[in-house]
């Protein structure tokens, strides 16, 4: 699974071929989550509040990556690299 970015402790992650709704994969710590990239909500897992407004402070800068990223991996093409949020 490739990471796509990584900050504050945080790995962001996507899989190849992976079922839908676009999402992405979050681990922290002990903790793992799911979170939808159109909603930005967390649809499995748990995260620690500060951690998870974290991702989502930088999934809605990264979003229309995040989806290309998805539509690579769905091609199962490697995802790009998006920068970590600063």
């Amino acid at each position: 699974m490739p990471t796509i970015s990584s900050f504050y402790g945080i790995l962001i992650r996507m899989f190849f071929n992976d079922h839908a709704p676009p999402h992405f994969h979050v681990e922290y710590a002990e903790f793992k989550a799911t979170v939808n990239i159109i909603t930005l909500e967390v649809s499995c897992g748990t995260l620690p509040r500060r951690a998870q407004e974290l991702v989502t402070d930088w999934a809605k800068q990264h979003q229309a990556e995040l989806l290309d990223d998805w539509n690579l991996c769905m091609s199962k093409c490697q995802p790009k690299p998006i920068d970590p949020l600063i």
